[in-house]
């Protein structure tokens, strides 16, 4: 008789037990509750996930926590280094109230390990992706006694921060994966040091740095501040209680996440709601020139430029043999050493990124002149920078000066002086004036302009508007340095448009109201004086309503200006390849688009005084004005013809990748038929919404120019077509726009109609088109490319004024 009670008890226990395992999607995990393989918790609003994953073929389990829309977004890992060899892990609270990770035979493999006793704790799954340890009824939500966004893995979300928290001690840092699959620690750190001035380092194998940002500069990182988009933003926190970097979204319905990937690229991904894919925005390192001493000490790295390195002013290569061979690792030793003679002072370097703060002293109350004079009185002083652009700050470099590049210039006004003895001071002033007789020289005569550089600078600089009297037709105001920055706001950050290789671009008002888009080029810009007046000049002869319009120009010591019409729409790439957006562009804004372009080229082949060759046609260089009508702009590669030119060569191939004619590419052969090509690969990435380069098909790998003359070949050039304009575009219209594309893209330049033609097929319902021929670069290329690669490869132009941007300009 007392046997079944004791049995319908002990059955009931199991019952019991079996409910406190975690079943069900739920956000808390308490004291008599466990998760094991295949149970999880889930937040609330059933963003982040927790539990046990596994990767590749291998049988090993870790506790981790991935994001609920893209699973294998795992972006925290508790065991990674102690990897459960069996699926019987456990995951509990202990009595000591801390969470634990146990293996099959109930061994501790991890362990939260907090200082703060709790008497009722339960472990909690927030929205944010944090997973906390607190007391079951706490009101307070910071009260918890750990977090795992205290212990990143290879992740930074939103909420987290990179760097110290100096009232616990802890510092919060990132360490990759050893592989895409093996989340145990690698070899790479991500840490923002603050030793000195703040900077963000990349680190492999604890001591080798493979990228540096640039240093605090008082209110930014200049690297990271890049990082910031309509959508969200980097921050910055310097206090007495922590110092860091962390990102915050601007807009709910979006998640950001910042990984650091095996072999050591930091990289800022962005999530739609409803999306599983991620966007890559940022990238680092990004370009040649960010790679950690890519020039060697002494040296200088130039992204757009050849050669990429240079010695800085005073210093020569430490072996000239291996420059030659593009090896410059060694870098740059002074020709003439310093001795704290009479006579030496300093040369001013604006937009390059300061060096590596390796054998330094900081002084933060200390004025710029004030560091001057510190830096003469120490004989070792090689260079000294204004560390806070807000105000006071004095740095003071010694030692090898190591990786330097250029940056562009974001309005920061932060310098370095650079120590030179006299006879190098002497020089280099000798060399900078024949420098800018030379090169203003060379583009004025290159446009048949009669004067001197000279002449024409110190003119310009003595009227307050308007050229010199020998340009006729020219009325062009000339702005003064202090005008165009009040206009930008001292170029802050809030002004800025966005960027390219040539420099930022700012919005600006002007003091009569008008709203302008001012481009300021970067010293170590790809663009340097010639394209600078080369620019100038055209864009101030040429008036026609599908160029862009010139309001002025600023030249002013170092800095070069460039102040356009504001178009308020932006480039015609940011509507064209984004899905949301290009549905805004209906069939007939696409046509006019299309018939814009053709006449403004038409315009620089024929119509003006001088025939123009543009050179760089591409989407981002198509700007559309407030009522969407297309203008032309970025004339700093153009090139003017006269007489009875009709072709030139050069050996300098400049221009972009996938708008080139292949006379151009290989033979650097070109005329007014490299503008024609350009203009066809335009009109048939306006019609798809597809790039030319990049462009994939599942069936086959050819670019989009191959695939156009594909479907055309097979009668299928409709579905070139983008969808989101098939129920709106003319299809007598349609076919003409393919044809004509076609046309422009054949491979030979005497194949391909003139602007004149091309127009006129457009614009004509009756006209008779000839079928097209192959088009050029009509290649297969391997599957494991995105591009189809050039026989060589020579600098090209990135975007000046014309990326995509984050604000209508």
């Amino acid at each position: 008789m007392v046997v079944r009670p004791i049995f319908s008890f002990f059955c009931i226990s199991i019952v019991v037990l079996s409910l406190l395992r975690m079943s069900g999607a739920t956000d808390i995990m308490s004291s008599v509750q466990s998760i094991r393989k295949g149970e999880t918790l889930v937040s609330s609003g059933r963003k982040f996930e927790l539990g046990f994953f596994s990767t590749g073929s291998s049988n090993n389990s870790f506790l981790g926590i991935w994001l609920v829309a893209s699973p294998e977004t795992v972006v925290w890992v508790a065991n990674r280094n102690s990897a459960l060899t069996d699926s019987k892990g456990t995951l509990e609270i202990s009595y000591e109230g801390e969470l634990v990770l146990l293996n099959q035979s109930k061994s501790v493999v991890w362990s939260t390990n907090s200082t703060k006793v709790l008497g009722n704790p339960v472990a909690h799954l927030l929205d944010s992706g944090n997973l906390v340890l607190r007391e079951r009824n706490s009101l307070d939500s910071t009260d918890y006694s750990w977090q795992s966004f205290d212990y990143p893995s290879d992740t930074i979300l939103v909420g987290m921060t990179l760097g110290w928290n100096f009232r616990t001690g802890l510092e919060h840092y990132l360490t990759s994966w050893r592989s895409v699959d093996d989340p145990s620690l690698g070899d790479y750190t991500g840490k923002y040091k603050i030793d000195g001035l703040p900077q963000l380092e990349i680190v492999r194998n604890g001591s080798v740095k493979v990228y540096r940002s640039a240093p605090w500069n008082g209110v930014y990182i200049n690297d990271v501040a890049e990082v910031s988009t309509p959508v969200a933003r980097s921050i910055f926190v310097h206090n007495e209680t922590a110092a860091y970097f962390a990102i915050e979204t601007l807009i709910d319905d979006i998640t950001i996440r910042i990984t650091l990937s095996p072999d050591g690229v930091a990289q800022a991904f962005l999530l739609k709601s409803g999306s599983t894919k991620w966007d890559m925005i940022q990238s680092l390192p990004y370009d040649p020139c960010d790679n950690y001493g890519y020039c060697g000490a002494n040296g200088v790295c130039r992204v757009n430029q050849s050669p990429r390195c240079l010695c800085l002013q005073g210093f020569i290569p430490k072996s000239q043999a291996e420059w030659d061979m593009l090896n410059p690792a060694r870098g740059c030793i002074r020709k003439v050493p310093l001795n704290c003679s009479r006579g030496e002072g300093f040369m001013r370097l604006s937009q390059v990124k300061l060096p590596d703060l390796i054998d330094f002293q900081l002084f933060k109350n200390m004025s710029l002149k004030e560091c001057k004079v510190e830096c003469l009185k120490n004989c070792s002083c090689m260079a000294y920078a204004n560390s806070d652009i807000r105000g006071p700050g004095c740095l003071l470099c010694f030692g090898n000066l190591i990786d330097i590049r250029d940056i562009n210039d974001d309005g920061s006004h932060q310098y370095l002086f650079l120590r030179l003895p006299a006879s190098e001071l002497d020089s280099s002033r000798s060399l900078s004036n024949k420098l800018v007789t030379i090169t203003v020289a060379s583009a004025i005569s290159g446009l048949l302009i009669g004067g001197t550089a000279l002449s024409i600078i110190w003119k310009r600089r003595m009227k307050s508007q308007g050229l010199p009297s020998g340009m006729d037709g020219i009325d062009l105001p000339l702005y003064d340095f202090d005008t165009v920055s009040v206009a930008s706001n001292h170029f802050s950050q809030t002004n800025k448009l966005g960027e390219g290789g040539f420099g930022s671009v700012y919005k600006g008002t002007l003091s009569t109201g008008q709203e302008v888009a001012i481009k300021r080029l970067s010293k170590y810009s790809g663009q340097g004086p010639d394209e600078f007046m080369n620019e100038v000049l055209l864009i101030a002869r040429l008036q026609h309503r599908n160029l862009v319009g010139l309001v002025g120009c600023c030249i002013e010591g170092d800095e070069r200006m460039l102040i356009y019409e504001y178009m308020p729409n932006k480039s015609l790439d940011y509507f064209l390849f984004d899905h949301d957006r290009s549905s805004s562009l209906a069939w007939k804004r696409r046509f006019d688009i299309v018939l814009g372009i053709a006449r403004g080229l038409l315009y620089l082949h024929q119509d003006s005084k001088l025939q123009v060759i543009h050179r760089d046609l591409k989407t981002s260089n198509i700007l559309l004005d407030a009522d969407i009508n297309p203008k032309i702009s970025d004339f700093g590669l153009a090139r003017i013809f006269r007489g009875d030119d009709t072709e030139a060569q050069t050996r300098r191939i400049v221009g972009t990748y996938g708008y080139m004619s292949p006379e151009y590419a290989f033979d650097g052969k070109f005329s007014v038929k490299s503008d024609v090509f350009g203009f066809g690969v335009l009109l048939l990435e306006i019609i798809s919404s597809k790039r030319n380069r990049g462009f994939q098909h599942p069936d086959h790998h050819h670019n989009l120019l191959g695939h156009a003359w594909l479907l055309w070949r097979e009668g299928r050039a409709m579905e070139l077509i983008d969808e989101s304009v098939c129920a709106s575009f003319v299809e007598s219209q349609a076919e003409r726009c393919i044809q004509v594309g076609l046309l422009c893209v054949q491979k030979f330049p005497e194949n391909r109609p003139a602007m004149s033609s091309v127009v006129f097929m457009l614009a004509n319902e009756g006209a008779t088109l000839p079928p097209p021929k192959e088009p050029g670069f009509f290649v297969e290329r391997s599957s494991g490319s995105l591009d189809a690669h050039l026989v060589r490869e020579e600098p090209f132009t990135a975007n000046v004024v014309m990326v995509t941007l984050p604000e209508g300009r």
